[in-house]
């Protein structure tokens, strides 16, 4: 599920397991429907903070490159220089 904060100001929305969700204005995060029935968002959705969409995951990956692991994945060799001269 899509949740859309309407809002003009950035929000954090409590969710289960003491979880939180920090959405800017007009931005859209995902939570499981089991988010949506907790008390607070419900609150949220009543007040006309935010508004949810049935929209949600592909079950494929989205974004990411296609070469597999991202550069900040990646392990060993760094961007440090490596030390020279009297230690």
């Amino acid at each position: 599920m899509n949740i859309k904060n309407i809002s003009k100001v950035p929000l954090t929305i409590a969710l289960p397991g003491g979880k939180k969700l920090r959405l800017g204005p007009g931005k859209v995060g995902q939570i499981t429907p089991k988010a949506a029935g907790n008390p607070a968002v419900t609150r949220m959705i009543e007040a006309g903070k935010i508004e949810l969409t049935k929209g949600g995951s592909t079950g494929g990956r989205s974004g990411g490159s296609a070469g597999g692991v991202g550069a900040s994945q990646r392990r060993g060799g760094g961007g440090a220089a490596r030390q020279s001269g009297d230690r």
